[in-house]
C-alpha cells in the first residue's frame, strides 16, 4: 500500500514522503479500515508518539495523522461491533502508524459507524477536533446552560465547533481570533468576539476554552468566575483562576461521544469547517499551508 512515512525528526515537514508500505496486521481487537479521508494535526511531527511506541522505542519509517473516515477491510482476532464493508470514522492510536496511508489498523473501540449521508471528508475532520471541543466544554469544563463560555481560537478546527456545541446548549458564547475571523464567529453562533490583537480579555466567565497557550492563557486566568473553569490542551497551565481550577487534558477517543458529534452533522445542527481537500502525494504542501487555508485541511487517501 501507499503511505506517508517520516524517518528523520530533525527534517520536519521535508521528511514526509509518499512510500510503499507493508499492508497492516491486524492484532486482537483491531480493525483494518481502507481510508477514504485523513486529517492531520499541525504540531504532531513534535509528538515523542509520532517516533517511539508505548515503550519508548524508534518505531520508525512512523506514518503520522490520527484522523480517519473509511471502511472496514478486516477484523481482526476477538473484534465485535463492526462489519467488515461498514463505513467508520475515528482516531488512530497515538503510539501506531497513523491515517496517512491507504490502510490503517485502528483498535475497533476508537471507531464509530458513519452514515451513509456523511462524506468521508466531513467525517474526517470531526474525531480531534470534535472530541476535544466536547470534552474540554463539558467532560472536564463543566458547561451547562446559562452560563458563559470564553472560546480562544473560535474559527479553528476545535474551537469553531466549540461555539457550536456551547451555542447549542444554551451557553452565552465569546470568541476570540483575528479580526479577519469576526464574521465567522459570530455567525457560527457567538454572541461576542474579542480581536486578540487589538482589544483587550475582560469581564467574567464560567468556562475558558483555551487552544493556543502562552500569554493568551495566561490572561485569560483573571477571567474566570470563583468556581469556575481554565480548559487548557497546548501545554499545562503555569496560572490558576484565583478561586477556580485550571485543567490541561489530551483528546481521549469516545464512540458515544463520536456518534452523537455525527448525528449533529446529519441533523444540520454541525457544521465542520472543511478548508482544502489534498491528495495523498501532496501531504507536505499540505503541512507546510495548513495556516493559509481556513477550515481543517483534509487529505483525500481513496477516492
Amino acid at each position: 500500500m501507499q503511505a506517508i512515512t517520516v524517518t528523520d525528526q530533525a527534517a520536519g515537514i521535508d521528511g514526509l514522503t509518499l512510500t510503499d508500505r507493508p499492508y497492516p496486521h491486524a492484532a486482537e481487537n483491531d480493525v483494518i479500515v481502507r481510508v477514504h479521508a485523513a486529517g492531520f494535526t499541525p504540531g504532531e511531527l513534535d509528538w515523542p508518539t509520532s517516533w517511539t511506541d508505548r515503550a519508548g522505542r524508534d518505531r520508525t519509517p512512523s506514518i503520522p495523522g490520527h484522523e480517519l473516515s473509511g471502511v472496514v477491510a478486516e477484523l481482526g482476532y476477538g473484534t465485535t461491533g463492526l462489519t467488515v464493508g461498514q463505513r467508520v470514522f475515528g482516531l488512530a492510536d497515538w503510539a501506531r502508524d497513523g491515517s496517512l496511508a491507504e490502510y490503517t489498523a485502528v483498535e475497533a473501540r476508537n471507531l464509530a459507524p458513519l452514515a451513509a449521508d456523511i462524506d468521508h471528508t466531513v467525517a474526517a475532520a470531526l474525531p480531534i477536533s470534535g472530541l476535544t471541543a466536547w470534552q474540554g466544554l463539558f467532560v472536564h469544563g463543566g458547561l451547562t446552560t446559562g452560563q458563559t463560555v470564553l472560546i480562544h481560537g473560535a474559527a479553528g478546527g476545535v474551537g469553531s465547533i466549540a461555539v457550536q456545541l456551547a451555542r447549542e446548549v444554551g451557553a452565552r458564547v465569546i470568541g476570540t481570533g483575528r479580526a479577519a475571523d469576526r464574521d465567522l464567529v459570530l455567525g457560527l453562533g457567538a454572541q461576542a468576539f474579542v480581536d486578540l490583537d487589538a482589544e483587550p480579555l475582560s469581564g467574567e466567565v464560567d468556562v475558558v476554552l483555551d487552544v493556543i497557550g502562552g500569554s493568551v492563557l495566561e490572561r485569560s486566568a483573571a477571567l474566570v468566575r470563583p468556581g469556575g473553569t481554565l480548559v487548557t490542551i497546548p501545554a499545562p497551565p503555569t496560572v490558576q483562576p484565583k478561586d477556580g481550577r485550571a485543567v490541561f487534558f489530551v483528546v481521549e477517543p469516545d464512540r458515544a461521544q463520536l456518534a452523537d458529534l455525527a448525528q449533529r452533522v446529519r441533523d444540520g445542527r454541525l457544521k465542520p469547517l472543511v478548508g482544502a481537500v489534498r491528495p495523498l502525494a501532496e501531504t507536505a504542501d499540505a503541512f507546510a499551508r495548513r495556516n493559509r487555508t481556513a477550515g481543517k485541511t483534509i487529505i483525500q487517501v481513496t477516492a
